[in-house]
């Protein structure tokens, strides 16, 4: 077994809110300076610098998992990750489908820039990515399952599209693997403050959208950074673990 400190929730310059700091070689580079060797990268409703982290972080040690942070019409945030690049792909194709047609406003929600590894401009992703899809709770789930990826509900305990506050419980048809708290939530506050998701698997991340806000308190023991491993490790299974640990520094997020 192998010990993977992770975050995997991360965001790069294709995400409207995100700083434009949050390029490929500064992502890698910062996350292993806090001893971070798990990533992945979850651009709001989009993908297409996933390939360009992989690529700066080749050789480095740092694995940089494919995903996605989707917006559901219900209007809750959902980490969406997968094993490959292509597994990613086909499931932004069918994003794209069910993104309303709007262009993005680059004054108001902010730019949407593909880049290379080397975090040189590429494109303007011209679509409003921070908008809610037409995919239901239910809807992505199974899409993102059929996909051999894992559906996991984004910092359930915040106010602006967590699972909790906009429904105020978790489905009890839905399958749900893990749920991600925000940094904001120490695991032993849950019973008194969100009995509602005790005994989830949970994971904590840092809904990284500025270089300072890697967080890296969520530690897998494993034996390879794959989804199948990751759920392993969820349910605690074969020797398999997942817990979360507290960290010095604690920097405010961006909501968004």
């Amino acid at each position: 077994m192998a010990t993977f400190r992770a975050d995997l929730h991360v965001h790069t310059v294709l995400s409207p809110c995100a700083e434009i700091e949050m390029i490929p070689p500064l992502i890698v580079a910062e996350a292993l300076e806090r001893g971070i060797t798990l990533i992945a990268i979850t651009d709001h409703n989009g993908t297409a610098n996933i390939s360009a982290v992989q690529e700066a972080a080749a050789g480095s040690g740092l694995t940089v998992l494919p995903g996605m942070e989707l917006q559901t019409r219900e209007d809750v945030h959902v980490l969406c990750l997968f094993d490959t690049l292509e597994q990613a792909q086909a499931w932004q194709a069918l994003v794209d489908q069910a993104l309303p047609p709007l262009r993005n406003q680059p004054e108001y929600f902010g730019d949407q820039l593909i880049v290379d590894k080397e975090g040189d401009f590429i494109a303007r992703e011209e679509r409003l990515l921070l908008v809610a899809t037409s995919f239901s709770l239910e809807e992505a789930w199974q899409r993102v399952t059929d996909l051999g990826g894992l559906f996991i509900p984004a910092h359930v305990d915040r106010k602006t599209f967590g699972l909790i506050e906009t429904l105020g419980f978790v489905p009890p048809t839905l399958p749900i693997e893990a749920l991600e708290i925000s940094r904001h939530l120490k695991p032993n506050q849950i019973p008194s403050r969100l009995p509602q998701i005790s005994g989830y698997p949970l994971i904590q991340s840092g809904d990284v959208h500025r270089l300072e806000e890697f967080l890296g308190s969520t530690f897998f023991e494993m034996d390879a950074p794959t989804i199948a491993e990751i759920r392993m490790a969820l349910r605690g299974e074969k020797g398999r673990s997942c817990r979360i640990l507290s960290t010095t520094t604690v920097p405010s997020a961006t909501d968004c």
